[in-house]
């Protein structure tokens, strides 16, 4: 609480001063009997004790402001435990009261801040998607523990330069680090079946500087317990609709039995023409499952590119958007021209312009090739994209859901890889990688 002011404070000393001066010049006036002299005399005497007071009563507030100014500079440079224990009743003391509170305020604020990247810290750790955050310049600024025993081996990764830490793992993991689209990449590990990763990049901009955080999500884990549903689903419906063919197909034999003991063969006929309908039902029905689950094995045949692509737009239009590669390639031309088709008429069908359905095929290097079918469509959610993969899952009323899964079955046995893709402007993009010759595969005669 402020007592007396710092100014009236000066004042007091001020009059202090004045007053005995003045008392000072009329004794000396009286004494010398000259008044000039008098207040000479006076004025030496009087200046060097005002600035002696003077410098005595502004000593302790130059002090006090030193250590404000001291404070002040700890804050700017972050360091918020300084405190200035000075007790006076003026403004210079509320100045100094205000300064501790804004320190308190800051310290606990510093605090809360730090509990909450612990905890942030603490979740980011222990989640099992991959992180990691990069510089404008690709350098690791952090990576959390499942982003270092994927990359790593469980060594620290931040400084170094992400593309070097990527030449260590395998091919198809770097490409879809590298790659500017967000979407589902198959991933081949070394002694273990190929993991589906989700990989999606962030641009932000922090203290006005670029930053990239990649995200990878394995997928394989939920694929997988979704597949056993979805397989526990498709039981369910062929058990259901081999009861519903079974079941009449059993009553029209008892009764046909019954019509030949009656000797009614007229009745034979709509009878045996029923079962041969239920009959021809049913095994539509199950090849259309059997067509997945049998799938041939790939017999390899050397392919021109320009020969093989000029064949298929006889049978659906798109647009090649630049020349084929001239080195043939080796594979299985009617699952490929299967697997093609049923891709560019899903990019028809996507909804986008016709004209935007386009197609590219580019040589890679370690011998393989890169087959792009672009749209214009509105893309896929990441629902969809997440469950694109799976066995009959379809988003269309009358669709299957085995196109985009027999189309994975085929590249995979072709030693290849698929990847979808939301396009940045609108649409979709599936990549297929395909190796130029698979060895030890089966040659067509």
């Amino acid at each position: 609480m402020r007592t007396i002011s710092l100014e009236g404070k000066t004042l007091a000393v001020a009059a202090a001063l004045v007053v005995a001066s003045a008392l000072t010049g009329v004794w000396l006036a009286h004494e010398i009997g000259d008044t000039v002299v008098a207040m000479l005399v006076t004025c030496l005497l009087i200046l060097p004790v005002t600035l002696l007071v003077i410098r005595r009563f502004m000593k302790p507030v130059s002090r006090h402001l030193q250590a404000l100014v001291d404070g002040v500079s700890s804050l700017r440079d972050g360091d918020f435990s300084v405190s200035l224990a000075v007790r006076r009743r003026d403004e210079l003391g509320e100045l100094v009261g205000v300064y501790n509170a804004v320190g308190e305020i800051l310290r606990a604020e510093r605090q809360n801040l730090y509990q909450r990247e612990l905890l942030l810290d603490t979740v980011i750790q222990s989640s099992p998607q991959a992180l990691v955050l990069t510089d404008e310049a690709g350098h690791v600024l952090y990576a959390n523990t499942a982003a270092r025993r994927r990359f790593c081996d469980g060594r620290r990764m931040e400084g170094l330069l992400f593309e070097r830490v990527l030449d260590g793992v395998p091919r198809s993991l770097r490409e879809a680090a590298l790659s500017e689209l967000d979407g589902l990449y198959t991933v081949e590990v070394e002694g273990s079946e190929p993991e589906i990763l989700h990989v999606t990049r962030n641009e932000f901009r922090l203290n006005t500087r670029g930053h990239r955080l990649y995200q990878f999500k394995s997928l394989t884990r939920e694929l997988t317990r979704q597949e056993l549903a979805t397989w526990k689903k498709v039981i369910r419906v062929i058990s259901h609709e081999l009861n519903n063919s079974l079941a009449p197909i059993s009553s029209l034999a008892h009764s046909g039995r019954l019509a030949v003991q009656a000797q009614r063969s007229d009745l034979l006929g709509d009878i045996f023409e029923t079962i041969e309908e239920r009959s021809a039902r049913l095994k539509q029905f199950l090849e259309n499952y059997a067509r997945f689950a049998k799938l041939p094995q790939p017999r390899h045949e050397s392919i021109e590119w320009a020969a093989f692509l000029q064949r298929l737009q006889h049978s659906v239009p798109f647009r090649l958007d630049a020349a084929p590669p001239l080195e043939p390639v080796r594979f299985d031309r009617a699952q490929i021209e299967q697997v093609l088709i049923n891709l560019i008429k899903n990019a028809h069908e996507s909804g986008g312009p016709a004209d935007e359905v386009a197609l590219s095929v580019e040589a890679q290097p370690e011998a393989q090739f890169l087959i792009r079918i672009l749209d214009r469509g509105p893309g896929m959610s990441e629902t969809v994209l997440a469950s694109a993969l799976l066995p009959f899952y379809s988003t269309k009323p009358d669709g299957t859901g085995l196109g985009l899964t027999l189309c994975r079955e085929i590249i995979e046995a072709h030693g290849g890889r698929v990847s979808l893709a939301n396009r940045s402007g609108g649409g979709l993009e599936v990549r297929l990688w395909l190796p130029s010759a698979m060895p030890g595969a089966a040659v067509a005669r």
